[in-house]
């Protein structure tokens, strides 16, 4: 058999409740129903739409701060580093810090 064949059914009963949050938690997800079971069995993190955009959205913070950081650095190259910059960069790595631990709370500690 082709390894991925899905070839084994199995035939399992549900309450309506849970029936109708299976079907709007795969609906959530632009998935269906059964696509969604195997999901949940794989768990795989990385397949998890809202983790996909946690972390891009993480990926933008980065390289905002990352921005800033180069600017402090130009500035501090060119004998106009100040006060503010050095107080600005400690924001900048305050925030990231905030930032990457709000996403390791919401994917969890993989």
């Amino acid at each position: 058999m082709p390894e991925g064949k899905k070839e084994i059914i199995k035939p399992f009963r549900l309450t309506r409740k849970e029936a109708d949050r299976l079907k709007e938690q795969a609906r959530e997800r632009g998935m269906k129903e059964s696509e969604y079971l195997r999901l949940l069995i794989s768990q795989k993190p990385k397949d998890y739409p809202e983790i996909r955009i946690l972390l891009k959205e993480l990926i933008g913070e980065v390289s905002a701060i990352g921005n800033n950081v180069n600017q402090i650095a130009r500035n501090h190259n060119s004998k106009l580093y100040r006060m503010e910059d050095r107080e600005f960069l400690l924001a900048c790595m305050k925030k990231l810090n905030l930032t990457v631990q709000a996403a390791v709370d919401k994917i969890g500690d993989l």
